[in-house]
C-alpha cells in the first residue's frame, strides 16, 4: 500500500483537478483526516504561491457559468457562496456583471420558448436568479413574439 501523500501533496493534486476555494479545499483535507493545522499551513502556502486565490477563482467560475447560458446575479452569488467563496470575491465577481439583467432574462425567455406557458417561464427565470423586473419584462417579450409569430395552417 502507498504511503498515504502529505497535506501539501494533496491540497496540491485537488487543486491541479479543477480551481477549489480555500474553504471546498479545507473540508476536503479534513474530510480526509489531515489535522487542522496542517491544512492552514498547506492553504496558506498555496495562496502564497498563487495557485490559491479565491477571488481568481470566483470570477472564473462566473465567466464558465454565463458561457452555458444566462443566469441572473442571485443565482450566480448563491452557487458561489454554496461552493464556499468569501463574500469579497462573490461581491467583486459579479461586480463585472451589468447591475440590470433584463437583457440576460430575455436571452434565457428566448432560450426557453416553446418548452412551457408563462407561469412555467416566470418559474424557469426564478431559479435562474433573474429579479422580478427582468421576469416580467422577459414575459411581456415573450408574449409580444407569440403574438406576432404566424399563426400554423391548420389545413
Amino acid at each position: 500500500m502507498a504511503p498515504r501523500p502529505s497535506c501539501d501533496d494533496k491540497a496540491a493534486e485537488l487543486l491541479a483537478r479543477r480551481p477549489h476555494f480555500r474553504a471546498q479545499l479545507a473540508t476536503k483535507l479534513a474530510a480526509r483526516g489531515y489535522p487542522g493545522d496542517e491544512v492552514a499551513t498547506a492553504l496558506d502556502r498555496l495562496e502564497r504561491q498563487g495557485y490559491l486565490d479565491d477571488r481568481r477563482t470566483a470570477a472564473e467560475f462566473v465567466e464558465r457559468r454565463l458561457a452555458r447560458g444566462p443566469l441572473g446575479r442571485r443565482r450566480l452569488a448563491a452557487e458561489l457562496v454554496r461552493r464556499g467563496a468569501p463574500p469579497e470575491a462573490v461581491t467583486e465577481a459579479l461586480a463585472g456583471l451589468p447591475a440590470d439583467d433584463r437583457a440576460a432574462a430575455r436571452a434565457a425567455a428566448a432560450r426557453w420558448r416553446g418548452r412551457g406557458g408563462p407561469a412555467a417561464l416566470a418559474r424557469h427565470l426564478d431559479r435562474l436568479g433573474f429579479g422580478g423586473a427582468a421576469i416580467r419584462e422577459a414575459l411581456e417579450g415573450a408574449g409580444e413574439e407569440e403574438a406576432a409569430a404566424p399563426a400554423d395552417d391548420p389545413a
